[in-house]
């Protein structure tokens, strides 16, 4: 399968600069999300790469192609959209065979590859409908299905399960990343929903502000972000983010947050930490130990009143008041259940979990 390259990549409408000198590149066979919030440029970057807009700087590369300027169908290209966009007139098997009558391929070629992405999305026996008497799974199958069977290298996905409600979207998930797996194609996909992202992607590209804010595998997104936009925006409930002072006397560090002191001295810092500097520690919710835990090589316990307990089913997630503020803990539904709001507990954090940033910039020290 081909790589997907954008070199120097700009976009702007008129004093707008959407995207400004933007690098990325999308190995053969990768599965790559392009995950932020609404605005972040992330759909104006797949549009660029499918042909739908221009391109103000820089240039786009698949395979040995620079495709820049070259019109949507020459790319090689197949695109899944949100609205689904399929012919209500015409039936499932209409649908799948319209692109490539339209190309010219043979008819024996044709129901051969209707038939083959048919079966693989298992909606054979909807082959003679029509889109109004589908459900939005199979719709959204059906629309699958018209990329695959364009038989092209690069598919592109434009947040094609928001539409769906959660047991869909959790089934459609689990679908398109069987298809990954077992086509190997490369895969370019667009996406607000961070469970999306984490559940499906082999590499993430996490956009804020027009800005590539960290490229790398899921687990490298979530146990090192690169900054505190993206420690915040990955994870629920999010990661706590505590501004403390950092205290390194010879080869002991830790991190004042209040009146509780973390001890750090494990951490790999990229530079020389100095005493004194102001810093913000990414505590993860999950990486707590269980309230009235209090093991003797934890970092650092905190003494905290209950705010309150909310249970979704298998998971509970508990806060608590601590410096102004809220702390967050992911804790067993049994406990959550138990805690009373008001009442004092305290809790312990491990070594060798916490994150720190840099308070004046946001990067990760």
């Amino acid at each position: 399968m081909p790589r997907v390259s954008f070199e120097h990549i700009t976009k702007t409408y008129g004093h707008l600069t959407v995207l400004n000198d933007l690098n990325l590149a999308v190995d053969d066979g990768d599965f790559l999300v392009l995950l932020g919030p609404s605005g972040c440029g992330k759909t104006t970057l797949l549009n660029l790469l499918a042909g739908l807009l221009d391109v103000t700087d820089g240039r786009i590369v698949i395979g040995e192609r620079d495709v820049t300027d070259l019109d949507p169908k020459d790319r090689g290209l197949a695109m899944v959209f949100q609205s689904y966009a399929l012919y209500p007139t015409k039936t499932v098997r209409g649908n799948l065979r319209f692109g490539l009558v339209s190309s010219g391929l043979p008819r024996g070629e044709i129901d051969k590859r209707v038939d083959w992405a048919a079966k693989l999305l298992q909606i054979e026996p909807l082959l003679d409908r029509k889109p109004a008497q589908l459900s939005g799974g199979q719709r959204q199958r059906v629309a699958i299905g018209r990329a695959l069977v364009k038989n092209v290298g690069v598919f592109l996905f434009d947040e094609p399960l928001s539409n769906l409600d959660a047991k869909l979207r959790t089934e459609m998930r689990l679908e398109i990343k069987n298809l990954h797996t077992n086509l190997r194609h490369t895969i370019v996909y667009v996406t607000h929903d961070q469970i999306e992202a984490m559940t499906m992607a082999t590499k993430i590209a996490v956009m804020n502000g027009g800005v590539i804010q960290q490229f790398g595998t899921p687990d490298e997104i979530y146990e090192t972000p690169a900054n505190l936009f993206v420690a915040g925006f990955i994870g629920s409930p999010a990661m706590n983010l505590k501004r403390g002072t950092l205290a390194v006397s010879g080869d002991k560090r830790a991190v004042i947050v209040g009146q509780t002191r973390l001890d750090v001295s494990d951490y790999r810092f990229a530079q020389p930490p100095q005493d004194g500097a102001e810093v913000i520690v990414g505590l993860r919710p999950e990486h707590f130990l269980p309230p009235g835990t209090t093991p003797a090589d934890a970092a650092g316990q905190f003494t905290v009143p209950v705010r309150y307990a909310e249970r979704t089913g298998p998971d509970a997630s508990a806060f608590f008041e601590f410096d102004g503020a809220l702390l967050a803990l992911r804790v067993e539904p049994s406990l959550a259940a138990r805690l009373k709001p008001g009442e004092t507990v305290t809790v312990a954090f491990p070594r060798g979990r916490a994150n720190l940033f840099d308070a004046r910039t946001g990067q990760r020290m």
